[in-house]
Order: structure tokens, then sequence, then C-alpha cells
């Protein structure tokens, strides 16, 4: 069966971030995971995971000068310093409220330096995952597509898979969002079979949408049908934004957690 967790930079977002954890522990997720949660000592973040007995599972290294276009530095020469700063800060903080994992965010980087964003979030990547490993903690990276976020480096699974190859480390995965992969390139099934003993975590959304699960040209409960036969055991990311009210939303959660029958029955044919 499927383990889904909350992705709560999304979902609960009209509670401050101590009380989404709460919500999303009454809603029944039994893990939570989040962008960029810096602003709340972690201290109080660490105290609302155990009240609400949810796992922490991962959130992002800060994106850089939001101001000035940045979402993230991972992959732009000249930045190696700030990037490691963003990873240290990430690491720092996961460790302390339980994380698992911190997605290195890439970055924007233009089309003609490619092999120069190549070879920097190759390095900065190593040298990220030698002081995860010393923590215990997973580096994720996740391709984006370029509707949503034009440019972003890192944008097929096919690239991630490549660099993680070059980077030659044990603790760097593929974090396999499915919103993004169907929109650059589809083929979820085949690209979840052939990847998957390099997939730390996996993300659901509607497409075109990126609302709830159950609407859309994706059969959500087919892909997580595949995973359990694939015998994937990490979590499903729940990163979508609510079409409303969080709550109101989660019909979905219902039917493909509770009732192993009533999932299987989903999304195929009489």
């Amino acid at each position: 069966m499927p383990r889904f967790s909350a992705n709560l930079g999304f979902l609960f977002s009209n509670l401050p971030e101590t009380e989404r954890i709460a919500a999303a522990a009454a809603a029944g997720f039994k893990a939570v995971e989040m962008h960029w949660p810096y602003q709340v000592p972690a201290s109080e973040m660490r105290a609302a995971l155990a009240r609400g007995q949810v796992t922490m599972l991962g959130l992002n290294t800060p994106v850089g000068n939001a101001a000035a276009g940045d979402f993230g530095l991972g992959a732009l020469p000249g930045r190696e310093i700030e990037f490691q700063h963003a990873v240290d800060q990430a690491l720092s903080y996961g460790s302390a409220i339980g994380a698992s994992a911190v997605h290195c965010m890439a970055g924007i980087a233009p089309a003609d330096e490619f092999a120069a964003a190549e070879r920097t979030f190759i390095g900065n990547l190593r040298a990220a995952a030698d002081k995860a490993a010393q923590a215990g903690v997973d580096i994720l990276i996740e391709p984006i597509n370029h509707r949503d976020k034009p440019g972003y480096f890192l944008h097929h699974v096919e690239q991630a898979a490549s660099i993680i190859e070059q980077v030659g480390r044990g603790n760097v995965r593929i974090m396999f969002d499915c919103y993004h992969t169907q929109i650059m390139q589809g083929d979820l099934t085949q690209r979840l079979r052939t990847y998957l003993e390099l997939i730390g975590h996996v993300q659901i959304a509607a497409v075109p949408s990126r609302a709830e699960p159950d609407e859309g040209e994706i059969n959500y409960p087919d892909i997580c049908r595949t995973l359990d036969n694939l015998g994937y055991a990490g979590w499903i990311g729940a990163e979508y934004k609510p079409r409303g009210r969080t709550e109101d939303g989660l019909g979905w959660l219902a039917a493909w957690s509770d009732d192993h029958a009533t999932f299987n029955r989903i999304g195929t044919k009489p």
C-alpha cells in the first residue's frame, strides 16, 4: 500500500507552519515535508512534529536571492560558496528536526552555459553529499518543468540519473515529481521502472492543474499500484495546490489509503 506524506509548502497553507503539522496529522498523514521552514525556530518545529507524531521527510536548500530571480544555487558557476552555505543551513536545520533528506536546488542557468553548470552542480553535489553522509541524510535532486520554471537547469529524469552517476555518492537520489516529469517527458510508468533504484522520493499532483491528484491526465492509482509492484518502500508526497480548503479535497487520501480493495478498483475499467 502507498504511504502518503503532506507537503506543507502547499497543503494547509492558511495556517502557521507548526499548526500545519497538527492539521496534517489530524487528516491522517504520518509524514510531512516542507519547502523552506527556516523562519520557524527548529526547537518549535521539532516540538510540533513530536506532538503530531509525524515524521519529517525533507526540506529544500534556500533558493538564494529570490528577489533577483534565484531559484536555487547548485548549478550556478561562481556561487559555490553561497550554495555550500545553503547546504550547511539545510543540514543543520534538518538534523535538528529529524529530517531524512535535503533537496539541493539546482537553479536557473542559461542554456549556453550548460556544460559549466553541469560541472558546477556535480562538484557541489559531491561536497554536499559528503557533508550529508556525516549526518545520515540523503541528498535529493529534482527535475523541474520549464513551463513553471523556465530555464531551470535540471529538467529531465535522464539528466538527473547521469548527474548522480557522475557524482558517485550513494546518498544522492532523484526526487521523482510525477507532475514535473509528465509535463516535460511523460512515460511515467516506464521511467519509474527504469530509475527505481535511484529514486529517493516520489511526489504527485494533477496535470495540468497541479491540484488534487484525483483529476487530470495522470492515472495515479495505476502509478501507485506500479510503485507497489516494483517494491518501492518510500513515501509519496502530496505536493499539490488545493482547489480550495485542503481538508475539503482529501477524499483521494481516504480512498487510496484506508481501503486496499477500494484503491485497487480506482482507475480500472468495469
